[in-house]
């Protein structure tokens, strides 16, 4: 076994190796840029190493410099976790032209499967069903749409390269096909660096069941079951799970068979998944499903195959990379209860799942599982780190086990309630809302579930009667004096005729509320406001707060952060600014004639000039960000007075486009 492993990658995979390594007694090196080098996984590492700025082409992806700070440090290895150089074969040639040894397949086997088109031909003739489709090398607009009115739309234009969604269009008719694949070429590009596709039958009704499988240096290859993770947005995964759902032992051994013989016609070594999409608009059938592609890596999923196999996956990818034969041959592998995993990230879907940016000025994760279900937290972030714009915005991987999947759907609801996250807008009231979808939770899911409902899923939760009056009272903070056993705190809301009455301003719904609290005796309370006044009490329970009055029962907690107050209730979030009050008296909002950057990203391209009148829904422009593509169109007909120009880098809340005020004015 290794005595000390380099681990080039960051976040919540460098902390999960980092700990399965701590546990086998190997040493660890961690590798980190400008923007983490406070981060989670470099205090917890052994040693670590500054490769760079925060852009990952001048960190992360170079290699030079992570096998350069191996060699310096005494690593023997270097663990890739997944993304960044993960799937990069050259990458794993230089690893071993340096005497280190990469913790993962061979170069030949990330090649073999690195490319969508040549995997498939590949699994074509290795008797492995292949989606129908075009895999070719021909490029060329007319190749391509010739070879998707033969296929029949919808079509599916894929990038050849790389995963997550990025350079992917579905295609409904024949006349959007030059446009959706002008994109998924321009996303691939920026993603991959190769821009070249292949077009595909688009299923109907899907879903994308996965196998993990593993293979050792001595010829030996095994599967560890299945992985469901049809529940998708935008091509990504949002809650995967473990076994899938209505899995028949026929159409188990039909698809585990299939992925073994996959990794088994390229001598694959290490941990690997084998995706399949399903067809399953007559239910799941041992005919009906066909290969995908091979993730060459890790995966972000494993922990739930690992909850329900009771195995830890890095320490078998470390073993085989150090030469020992597979723990486990086939037989000796089970599979016992339930599990899922949530991926809770710090975007917005109300906005179409933008990621977001911000300081997690409060972060709390439910601390146990609900009934006998059992409950892990895979994160690489803590309370205060900051969410950047130049990595992937995951917070953390809420993974639970149950005995079944009932048991295991209710663990993860809870466990997604209970958590409480401010300073940054986070998809954990979506995925909560999810646990509570009535096909979901009866198994009846498919790709396009999230899609089909949306608009309840991620509608905005009702703010609960007396979340303002509660947020009023934290951030007056009279609730710590009113419960002090100092006798000079008791007094503190005494004056000789009258209670005094402390102000506080609360921002709400994009105003501003002015109100006046006093205190009239223990845990009791009255607010004022616009001549109004309301009588509360307050009872606390540790961090449970039951607040009571006129029309009012809310049971919830609280975080004061820099920002306001943030109430947690029912699985939901209710914000309020609290506007410091040493600062100058607000100024006057701005007119609604511009359209702002929801996020920082790179202006990719801008389709119409100053002066041009628009209409509404019409294309304005591409944002890049995160490696996917935003676009913006006009909300209204009008003028364009300004608009930014294309290539520009723009930061968060900056003018895009500004319009003509006589012509027309923001809703």
């Amino acid at each position: 076994m290794f005595s000390r492993i380099l681990i080039a990658n960051r976040g919540e995979i460098a902390v999960r190796i980092i700990r399965t390594a701590r546990r086998l007694g190997i040493g660890t090196v961690a590798v980190y840029s400008d923007a983490d080098a406070d981060a989670l996984h470099v205090k917890m590492a052994d040693e670590a190493v500054h490769i760079g700025p925060p852009a990952v082409t001048e960190s992360y992806l170079k290699a030079s410099r992570i096998i350069k700070a191996a060699q310096e440090t005494g690593a023997e290895a270097i663990h890739p976790g997944y993304g960044f150089l993960s799937e990069n074969p050259d990458f794993v040639e230089a690893v071993e032209r340096a005497g280190l040894v990469f913790i993962g397949p061979s170069a030949a086997s990330i090649r073999a499967m690195g490319l969508k088109d040549a995997a498939k031909r590949l699994m074509e003739k290795a008797g492995v069903p292949v989606v129908p489709g075009y895999h070719g090398e021909a490029q060329d607009l007319v190749v391509l749409a010739t070879k998707a009115r033969e296929i029949g739309y919808p079509v599916l234009i894929k990038a050849r390269a790389g995963g997550g969604g990025k350079g992917m269009r579905r295609v409904d008719h024949p006349d959007d096909f030059a446009e959706a694949l002008a994109a998924a070429r321009r996303e691939a590009k920026s993603a991959f660096g190769d821009d070249r596709v292949l077009v595909e039958k688009y299923v109907a009704r899907p879903r994308h069941i996965e196998v993990q499988v593993f293979g050792d240096a001595h010829g030996n290859v095994v599967h560890l079951f299945e992985r469901d993770c049809s529940l998708q947005r935008r091509h990504q995964k949002v809650i995967e799970e473990a076994p899938a759902p209505g899995m028949s032992e026929a159409m188990r051994a039909a698809m585990t068979q299939a992925a073994v013989k996959a990794a088994k016609t390229i001598s694959y070594r290490g941990a690997g998944t084998v995706e399949f999409i399903v067809d399953v608009s007559a239910g799941l059938k041992p005919d009906a499903f066909w290969f995908m592609e091979m993730n060459t890596r890790l995966q972000v999923e494993h922990p739930v195959t690992e909850m329900v196999t009771g195995l830890d996956l890095v320490e078998w990818q470390l073993r085989v990379a150090a030469g020992d034969p597979l723990p486990l041959k086939q037989e000796g592998i089970t599979l016992s209860g339930h599990a899922f995993e949530a991926r809770l990230y710090a975007e917005d879907p109300s906005r179409g799942f933008l990621p977001a940016i911000g300081t997690l000025d409060h972060l709390r994760f439910a601390e146990k599982a609900v009934g006998e279900a059992a409950l892990r937290i895979d994160a690489g972030v803590r309370e205060g780190d900051a969410i950047a714009p130049f990595y992937d915005p995951m917070i953390a991987k809420i993974i639970v086990r149950g005995r079944d999947r009932s048991a295991a759907l209710s663990a993860l609801g809870a466990a997604l309630r209970q958590t409480e996250i401010a300073g940054s807008v986070t998809n954990a009231a979506f995925l909560a809302r999810l646990t509570e979808h009535e096909g979901f939770a009866a198994g009846d899911v498919d790709t396009g579930l999230i899609e089909r409902d949306i608009d309840a899923l991620v509608a905005p939760a009702e703010m609960p009667r007396g979340a303002a009056e509660l947020a009023a009272l934290v951030a007056s903070g009279l609730i710590e004096r009113a419960a002090s056993d100092d006798p000079w705190e008791a007094i503190a809301g005494y004056s000789h005729f009258n209670g005094l009455a402390y102000p506080v301003s609360l921002g709400r719904e994009g105003k501003l509320d002015r109100l006046a609290i006093t205190i009239y005796g223990p845990e009791r309370f009255i607010l004022s406001a616009d001549g109004q006044t309301t009588p509360v009490r307050l009872r606390r329970n540790g961090r449970n707060l039951l607040l009571t009055g006129p029309g009012i029962f809310l049971n919830a907690t609280a975080a004061r952060t820099a920002g306001g107050v943030t109430i947690f209730a029912d699985g939901a979030s209710s914000h309020f600014p609290v506007p410091d009050p040493l600062e100058s008296a607000e100024t006057e909002a701005l007119p609604g004639e511009r359209l702002t950057a929801p996020m920082p990203g790179l202006v990719k391209q801008v389709r119409i000039s100053a002066g041009d009148m628009v209409k509404k829904g019409q294309l304005l422009l591409i944002l890049e960000a995160m490696k996917m593509e935003h676009t913006i169109a006009a909300p209204h007909d009008g003028m364009v007075e300004t608009i930014v120009a294309e290539g520009e880098q723009v930061r968060e809340g900056a003018t895009l486009v500004r319009f003509a005020e006589e012509e027309a004015r923001l809703p």
